[in-house]
């Protein structure tokens, strides 16, 4: 009799569990179902749809998230260069590469917990450290001749176009499009994103 309790709980707890943490780990590392890549660049176009696939949706209610429609705009993420070398905070790089195809874009850097990076800009008459705007956005970055934009995402200041993303860990970077033509996949060979190129790491 104690023995069939005994089986009989050990085999929930296996099953409960077991079940629980391929959940978990499903959200945590499977991505979502038509992925859309252009280079380093993956974005997921049927998110802010009626037809998005579980495991998005489920990512996108526990974090709390709002993802873009499709009339909206389109999120694309990257956590790796180029080179397809993992982006780290440790290290520097530029992102370069023609202006996205949108009427307005933001970028920012996110930690491996998906916050975004901030640096706290001091105020020396208040004596008191505020944190700046995480994200770069269209309306204030500087192109070159060529309309391309070139941004260095760095923990030190550089000149020109700036992103902190300082500290130490993994990180992502990520592009948001509002009103672009990418929100449709059709029409992706229309669009250029930009490279995500490694300058220098620490040894």
């Amino acid at each position: 009799m104690l023995r069939a309790i005994f089986l009989t709980a050990v085999t929930l707890l296996v099953a409960v569990g077991g079940g629980a943490a391929s959940v978990w780990y499903a959200l945590d590392h499977v991505g979502g179902l038509g992925a859309l890549e252009i280079g380093a660049w993956t974005a997921y176009p049927a998110t802010g749809t009626a037809g998005v696939d579980p495991y998005s949706r489920a990512r996108a209610s526990r974090g709390a998230e709002l993802p873009l429609g499709p009339s909206e705009g389109l999120e694309f993420t990257a956590g790796r260069d180029d080179g397809g070398e993992p982006l780290r905070r440790e290290c520097d790089y530029v992102v370069e590469g023609p202006s996205p195809a949108a009427r307005f874009f933001t970028l920012h850097a996110e930690d491996a917990a998906g916050r975004p990076i901030r640096r706290a800009a001091w105020r020396p008459r208040s004596g008191e450290a505020r944190p700046r705007p995480p994200a770069l956005h269209s309306h204030e970055v500087l192109r070159e001749a060529d309309g391309r934009v070139v941004v260095a995402v760095s923990g030190m200041p550089r000149p020109g176009n700036w992103l902190y993303a300082g500290g130490s860990g993994p990180m992502t970077l990520v592009l948001a499009l509002y009103d672009t033509p990418v929100a449709s996949s059709a029409r992706v060979g229309e669009v250029g994103l930009p490279a995500i190129r490694r300058v220098g790491c620490p040894s």
